[in-house]
């Protein structure tokens, strides 16, 4: 008989270690704060010690946590590239990518019959998340511009596609009230209104805000009249050329950089290194094109 904890206070555990927060774990699991919270205290009562140690808001690991995070970190990578590789067995030969569902939708989904016309051999199978951590989905290939969750040692071997620039947009009409308008901002991405009042000295929509768990729905709501959202002018490249969006203040590169994550591990499909290839390229030409709707 296994004297082990259940497998679910490991996985609390290993997540809240590796992200510094309960808060993080959480998004990462798919659980409340209270919820991983109750796990941690379990395992903790299981083990006859603390694991952690209050740091600011965060919590960091004491010598018995990084002595169970050694074993239990090392003992989850093995299962993780182990089910991958079990998957892939299954599934077949090809290529699994996976991305945003705002990217895949907006921007990946439309632009692969180009790819195809060239490889229609090389079966691409996506994994759309929104989540910003998605190592578990066990893809070849992680497309994403921020990799700040992710160790260091994967951030060292991420492969740059192209840089990003964001800019807010409305929809036409809305310009002329949007200073002291309603600012739409997305749940994880935040920041990029800080980066982007810092580059251009620009404060817009000051007089409320409303927070969306995704990307296109911050899209929908500026096209609805709801407000001004800050996006990757590669998402809205549609609206603006049809005229349905605008984006008076233009867009400024901020810094993050369009990345290729592959995964580490294990023997990756041979299509991997044409398929980043035709990403850059593709994201170039299009980036040489001008944008409609847009003023400096």
């Amino acid at each position: 008989m296994r004297t082990l904890p259940p497998l679910s206070l490991l996985r609390a555990f290993e997540a809240t270690a590796r992200t510094g927060s309960v808060t993080r774990a959480a998004e990462e699991l798919h659980r409340t704060h209270g919820a991983v919270s109750r796990q941690l205290k379990l395992l903790q009562e299981d083990v006859g010690a603390a694991l952690f140690d209050k740091e600011g808001t965060g919590l960091k690991l004491n010598r018995h946590g990084e002595d169970l995070h050694a074993l239990v970190g090392g003992v989850f990578e093995q299962l993780e590239h182990g089910y991958a590789r079990l998957r892939a067995q299954v599934r077949g030969s090809g290529l699994h990518v996976a991305c945003s569902a705002t990217f895949a939708m907006r921007w990946l989904v439309p632009n692969l019959e180009d790819f195809y016309r060239t490889r229609s051999d090389i079966r691409i199978r996506l994994s759309m998340t929104s989540a910003r951590e998605i190592r578990t989905e066990g893809a070849d290939l992680v497309i994403a511009w921020d990799l700040s969750s992710y160790a260091e040692a994967d951030r060292a071997r991420a492969i740059p596609l192209a840089p990003v620039a964001f800019g807010p947009v409305c929809r036409p009409g809305y310009q002329r009230k949007a200073k002291a308008g309603t600012r739409i901002t997305h749940d994880f991405t935040s920041s990029a209104w800080t980066h982007w009042e810092q580059q251009t000295g620009r404060h817009i929509g000051t007089g409320g805000q409303i927070a969306l768990p995704h990307t296109h729905l911050c899209i929908e709501a500026a096209l609805s009249g709801l407000g001004v959202a800050l996006v990757e002018k590669r998402l809205v490249r549609r609206e603006l050329d049809e005229g349905r969006l605008v984006a008076p203040w233009g867009f400024v590169p901020l810094p993050f950089t369009l990345m290729a994550l592959p995964a580490a591990g294990r023997t990756l499909p041979v299509e991997l290194d044409e398929f980043v290839a035709w990403l850059r390229g593709r994201l170039e030409s299009q980036d040489a094109k001008p944008l409609a709707g847009v003023r400096g």
